[in-house]
């Protein structure tokens, strides 16, 4: 008997995904880490050079009714803080067994992160659904998304495990092995063990 692979959806940065851009190199990291026990979803999102909310929400409906069981979540950039959005404004029927955000900008939190379109509403960690493992990842030096984002989101979720990254990876184009690691050992509605 096939054992079901675990799923995992991973939500790309904002601008070209082209081969050695944007997200490219994180994604191709990740499955080629997690290999044959992980179906990897890497759904390429809407007109990424000009983002909106609206259709990438739209997209990611699109990709959770193709989930049928447990799922573990990851977003890098942009993606992550459209995905962690999209989590707190719909109604999500599938277990989710963890959430991985990478360098998300925390919208709102300074002068230069100022779009409605893409800020969390208000009281956003009450109406997440239930999410066994949320990890946060940010390099103390990311010269695109401040590491204060992080801190933003440390506030908020006093449950979340941070994982400081020494250096300025943003992009994380050769990987990124402590996300492995967890998303390795982050637990399905079957395993026992966890963080």
């Amino acid at each position: 008997m096939n054992k079901l692979k675990k799923q995992l959806l991973f939500i790309h940065s904002a601008g070209s995904q082209k081969s050695g851009q944007g997200s490219s190199g994180l994604a191709a990291f990740i499955k080629s880490s997690l290999g044959e026990e992980y179906h990897v979803l890497c759904p390429r999102m809407p007109e990424p050079e000009n983002p909106q909310c609206t259709s990438w929400q739209e997209q990611l409906k699109e990709e959770f009714s193709l989930i049928k069981n447990d799922v573990m979540l990851i977003g890098h950039s942009l993606g992550g803080s459209v995905l962690l959005k999209f989590l707190c404004e719909e109604e999500i029927d599938i277990t989710i067994a963890g959430l991985f955000l990478i360098a998300a900008p925390f919208w709102g939190s300074d002068d230069n992160w100022q779009n409605d379109e893409f800020t969390l509403p208000e009281g956003f960690p009450s109406t997440l659904p239930s999410i066994n493992n949320l990890v946060l990842y940010h390099s103390k030096d990311d010269p695109i998304v401040p590491f204060t984002h992080m801190e933003h989101y440390k506030k908020h979720f006093s449950h979340a495990h941070a994982r400081v990254l020494e250096g300025d990876d943003h992009y994380f184009h050769e990987g990124l092995p402590r996300l492995i690691a967890d998303v390795q050992k982050s637990p399905s509605k079957n395993d026992q063990e966890g963080f």
